[in-house]
């Protein structure tokens, strides 16, 4: 039996954000990340005790490996015999690393899955830079780097939409049967600078896609719980992980201020903690939420629910399958069914000239319709 046909791609690259592996590792891997802000060491020390409560750990690189053998199995059982690479932004295995590997094995061309589902600098464009600095390092090792092409955003993909419904049902049922109606939906997502969100998305369309496109599927989510259960839940977008100079406007309002105001105002007699802008359970949902948000809400009395990321939902690993073989059709000149729900609509398969612009200036990219 022929499998789908993945041509012109030889290869999947998986791209995500890397983690330390032991406690040796976390300040190097935070320097890594916070390379050329200029924060002291001592900050990152402080930034690391959230990674020493898990063991000096993060959990990204074990979900990484867990999502690619899941990855396998769905692409065996589809037919599709395609090898699946893994490169970091910031710990091993390396981006840079990855590419000379494929180098060598003779990968000519390779789709990229990132592990971040909306537009932003930070969740977008920055790995496209990365992707050409891992690039231009391949080639200065004298390896020729595939050519490598983004697969599009999938915050409303409905693999990915399906799983987030799913977590908030199950979230809603394990809460006490007097609050459970009641309950506030509170998606949430990581902050970023509000320049920066000003910025992300096509500069044509005015920017902002960062909130728009988290209050676009959180709507969605909430509209589908609705369907199901016969209860509109209150829901609103609340951001975690706030960090840089405080004198920098940042997305507001945080989690954990928002439940002492819910709290306060009487507004809510449980809420349920919904990690939409989160594709697995990295540090930010396992401290931030998990920890810190949990413990705010106990102080307070109020019941509190975590639903579940989408991680190894199988709809979700079938999501990186779809995009796969609907942007191999289209670099064949083929007019793939493309889905999406909710009012944005379906993304682009290449960024838009200008896209998420970097605010500390212009650098070089892939994937993307800016000049080279």
């Amino acid at each position: 039996m022929t499998g789908p046909d993945v041509r012109p791609y030889d290869a999947l690259l998986l791209v995500s954000f890397g983690g330390p592996e032991k406690p040796d590792d976390v300040v190097p891997f935070l320097e890594n990340v916070t390379r050329g802000r200029g924060i002291p060491r001592e900050r990152l020390e402080e930034v690391g005790e959230h990674y020493f409560l898990f063991g000096g750990r993060s959990p990204i690189n074990d979900q990484n490996r867990e999502f690619i053998e899941a990855l396998r199995a769905d692409f065996d059982a589809a037919g599709i015999d395609l090898p699946i690479y893994w490169g970091n932004r910031n710990w091993d295995p390396y981006l840079a690393d990855t590419l000379t590997q494929m180098a060598a094995d003779g990968i000519t061309r390779a789709a990229c899955f990132v592990t971040s589902a909306y537009s932003s600098y930070s969740s977008c464009r920055q790995y496209r830079e990365n992707l050409f600095d891992a690039t231009a390092a391949a080639a200065e090792r004298g390896a020729t780097a595939p050519q490598l092409d983004k697969l599009r955003h999938y915050f409303n993909h409905p693999g990915f939409v399906d799983a987030n419904v799913d977590a908030v049902l199950a979230a809603l049922a394990d809460l006490p049967d007097d609050v459970r109606d009641g309950a506030r939906l509170l998606f949430v997502t990581h902050s970023v600078p509000t320049a920066m969100n000003d910025a992300s998305g096509d500069p044509a369309a005015g920017g902002g896609a960062y909130v728009r496109q988290h209050l676009d599927v959180s709507g969605v989510i909430t509209d589908r719980v609705a369907e199901a259960t016969g209860v509109r839940h209150e829901h609103e977008l609340v951001f975690c992980s706030r960090s840089g100079a405080p004198h920098i406007p940042w997305l507001e309002p945080d989690v954990n201020d928002r439940i002492e105001e819910l709290v306060a105002a009487g507004d809510a007699p449980a809420v349920v903690v919904v990690p939409v802008g989160f594709v697995s359970d990295h540090m930010e949902v396992i401290y931030d939420l998990d920890t810190e948000a949990k413990e705010t809400a106990e102080k307070l009395g109020l019941p509190f629910r975590r639903a579940a990321t989408a991680g190894l939902d199988p709809r979700f690993v079938a999501t990186v399958r779809d995009l796969l073989l609907e942007r191999a059709a289209a670099e064949r000149d083929e007019q793939p069914a493309r889905a999406a729900v909710g009012a944005t609509g379906v993304m682009w398969d290449r960024c838009p000239v200008g896209c998420c612009a970097n605010a500390r200036g212009e650098r070089p990219t892939l994937c993307g319709s800016d000049p080279a």
